[in-house]
């Protein structure tokens, strides 16, 4: 179990930046095509982290409407900062497996796996209006054979990850149907963890036993992401129920 002292070091390092994961606008501009999104559309963000996807978001539906939520205090008192003086968008807080309301596009950047892809897309069928679209990002591995650096890395953070294969047969035992897929590319990736970098430079001096912990656990994952970036990353999926 996490301890408070666990939750504020992770805070410590994780507050004030962008994102929560990675991501780039384009992402949601190619999912967005795909789904064949309207300017007046109606869109969730599940799982919003800070909104770093709420931009692109209104981008792509700058006539609609962005309904963001996360059940994280610290995640939902960003978002609503951010974003408080735009009537476009709507911070809740919320679990992302009691999503209500209709949408056109129910996006979630890097968070499907809490719930399980079956699960999530079940849960949030509901929520889908009429052509209502799911995009998601999952993390994926792209070889059979991972070096052990990142099995280990991944054996402990999510033990559950598979591949590109894996993905689409729980998409398809689901009830879904995929549109297209794609890997996010380096920059998506750099855009989470080159902030996460400077963060980390800048919290070192003086750190105490449990936030230094959580800033070494950081360092490690864009280390091993840049040492072994062709064998694993995010899936991002674009589906429609049958």
């Amino acid at each position: 179990m996490t301890s408070e002292m666990d939750m504020k070091a992770f805070f410590a390092l994780h507050r004030d930046l962008v994102r929560e994961g990675p991501g780039v606008p384009e992402d949601v501009a190619w999912a967005a095509s795909l789904a064949d999104v309207h300017a007046d559309a109606r869109i969730a963000d599940v799982a919003c982290g800070p909104g770093g996807d709420i931009a692109a978001l209104l981008n792509a539906a700058p006539q609609g409407h962005v309904t963001a939520l996360d059940k994280t205090v610290h995640y939902v008192e960003a978002a609503r900062e951010n974003w408080r003086d735009d009537p476009r968008v709507t911070v809740l807080r919320a679990d992302m497996a009691a999503i209500a309301n209709s949408y056109d596009l129910v996006w979630c950047a890097g968070a499907v796996y809490f719930m399980g892809v079956e699960a999530a897309l079940g849960a949030w069928r509901k929520s889908l209006g009429k052509g209502g679209v799911i995009a998601f990002s999952e993390a994926c591995w792209f070889t059979d054979t991972p070096s052990d650096r990142p099995r280990a890395l991944w054996a402990r953070d999510y033990p559950a990850m598979t591949d590109t294969a894996g993905i689409t047969a729980q998409i398809a035992a689901a009830g879904y149907e995929v549109l297209g897929q794609r890997r996010l590319n380096d920059a998506a990736w750099e855009a989470y963890f080159t902030p996460l970098d400077t963060r980390i430079a800048a919290l070192r001096s003086g750190a105490e036993v449990a936030l230094t912990q959580v800033l070494d656990a950081a360092e490690e994952e864009a280390a091993c992401w840049r040492a072994h970036r062709e064998e694993y990353g995010y899936l991002l999926s674009v589906v429609r129920p049958v």
